[in-house]
């Protein structure tokens, strides 16, 4: 996944492993010109997630220790260190202070700084963020202990204030932007706030849905016809705009 020329589409976030047709989808998201980044939930999966992509010309596999799952699997950050030289996709990571998961709180901050120091050691990463309920100790952790010419940042389904939205603004951070966040007016707005120059599609899928159906890679077309409506723009405009962004993403630190 390079500088995406001649692409189409983008989904900067999306758990192919998660749905039964893993295989086809990175076959679709070749045939759709979706450059699609494929998040994993533990070390563990990574290896099979990479081996299952290696031929595909659109869909790469990012190294994750999701912080839903590190009351369980904290001690996999041990994994996740001895594999980040292998991959320059970190993701999914992150802190999630929602009621079902504030009592690993801690441990998912001890194993967040770990992620970010060691990204910070290897340069050159890109990591897409989880910040449920925890968007100022996210920022907070990135601001100390990733250095912006160390590493990119996407904050995964952006849920913070505008002044959080500024803050991580000025850190350096992009935002990924799905269609279940769409369906609300205070998102909308947030979304029209933000520089358009820091703006990425992602699904999420299998885990956003629509019309009872977990959405696909390509459901990032309708994505992008929305914040092209949002904006004023033409979904074409727009549709180059995000590719734009991710070939900047994309150059090396």
């Amino acid at each position: 996944m390079r500088l995406y020329e001649g692409y189409r589409w983008v989904d900067m976030h999306c758990h192919l492993d998660l749905y039964p047709d893993h295989q086809a989808l990175i076959a679709e998201s070749d045939r759709e010109r979706i450059a699609t980044l494929a998040v994993t939930t533990t070390p563990k999966a990574w290896a099979r997630n990479a081996e299952m992509a290696s031929a595909s010309s659109h869909v790469r596999v990012a190294l994750g220790l999701h912080p839903q799952l590190v009351k369980e699997r904290e001690a996999e950050i041990v994994l996740f260190e001895r594999l980040l030289s292998e991959s320059r996709y970190v993701g999914e990571v992150g802190l999630d202070a929602g009621p079902r998961y504030y009592g690993s709180f801690e441990a998912q901050e001890r194993v967040f700084d770990r992620v970010l120091r060691a990204c910070a050691e290897h340069g050159d990463k890109i990591l897409t963020v989880h910040s449920v309920r925890a968007v100022g100790r996210v920022l907070r952790h990135i601001e100390n202990k990733l250095p912006s010419d160390r590493a990119r940042v996407i904050l995964h389904w952006f849920t913070g204030s505008a002044s959080d939205a500024r803050r991580a603004v000025e850190l350096g951070c992009f935002f990924s932007v799905n269609s279940e966040m769409l369906k609300s007016a205070k998102h909308r707005a947030l979304v029209a706030a933000l520089p358009i120059d820091r703006i990425i599609t992602e699904t999420d899928g299998p885990f956003v849905q629509s019309e009872g159906r977990p959405v696909r890679p390509r459901s990032v077309i309708g994505t992008t016809a929305e914040i092209a409506a949002i904006l004023g723009w033409t979904q074409d405009d727009i549709a180059k705009q995000i590719v734009s962004n991710l070939v900047t993403l994309q150059q090396a630190l």
